[in-house]
């Protein structure tokens, strides 16, 4: 029984390590198509994993309600004579760094690089981006104790879509603007309305998955497929 616990560690290990090995070789090849050295491709990859464990506070939401107390609860006797008492969480509201404020810093980079191609190209990533923005935020949905949850696919199929119809010459670079801001500024910033939905203490973390959040993951699969 042993010998089958530990040969069973031992697979998903090896999986956890294939996995990693695959995702970083994608998101080199991703980056590579973005006018960036190896070299700092390998950094900025670097930096997306480490940064995924650091969260930035940046603002704390209040939440208050009303609850069902009764001093006679411990007596079973909670039905009789109920009492509301209102009550007060408070959710922090962090940046991830890994997952938000890394990819954004590329997408302002790429950004620039286009900008001085030619004023052209930046409708093109402009009506990218809206596009993107648009189809997140109307399929991100607040889910309990979980976050804004969209099918994971959606926005960089949007973004290479559109970038390669707009601006075909740049698709790579389009594409990861259009796949980082779509899902940012559509699911997470235009939903924070939607936070007592999701999340009523703790911290609710923009990028908080770090490298595998879907900001990072849409920009990466993006200029990869275009």
């Amino acid at each position: 029984m042993r010998t089958q616990i530990w040969l069973s560690y031992l697979v998903s290990a090896v999986l956890v390590l294939l996995l990693l090995n695959l995702f970083a070789s994608v998101m080199a090849a991703s980056l590579a198509k973005l006018h960036i050295s190896p070299e700092m491709a390998a950094l900025i990859g670097a930096a997306i994993i480490a940064g995924g464990l650091i969260n930035i506070p940046v603002a704390r939401v209040e939440h208050t309600g009303e609850a069902a107390e009764n001093p006679l609860a411990i007596f079973g006797l909670d039905e009789v004579f109920p009492q509301m008492c209102r009550t007060r969480r408070e959710t922090i509201i962090a940046v991830n760094v890994g997952g938000c404020l890394i990819p954004v810093g590329l997408a302002l980079y790429e950004f620039s690089y286009l900008a001085a191609l030619g004023s052209g190209l930046l409708w093109g990533v402009g009506a990218a981006i809206l596009a993107n923005v648009v189809v997140c935020y109307l399929l991100a949905r607040p889910v309990p104790k979980l976050g804004i949850a969209m099918p994971g696919i959606v926005p960089p199929l949007v973004a290479v879509v559109t970038a390669l119809l707009l601006a075909p010459a740049e698709a790579p670079p389009v594409a990861f603007i259009a796949g980082v801001l779509g899902p940012l500024i559509g699911a997470d910033l235009l939903h924070l309305k939607d936070i007592d939905k999701i999340a009523t203490t703790g911290i609710a973390s923009i990028g908080g998955a770090g490298t595998f959040d879907g900001i990072v993951l849409s920009g990466i699969a993006a200029a990869y497929l275009a």
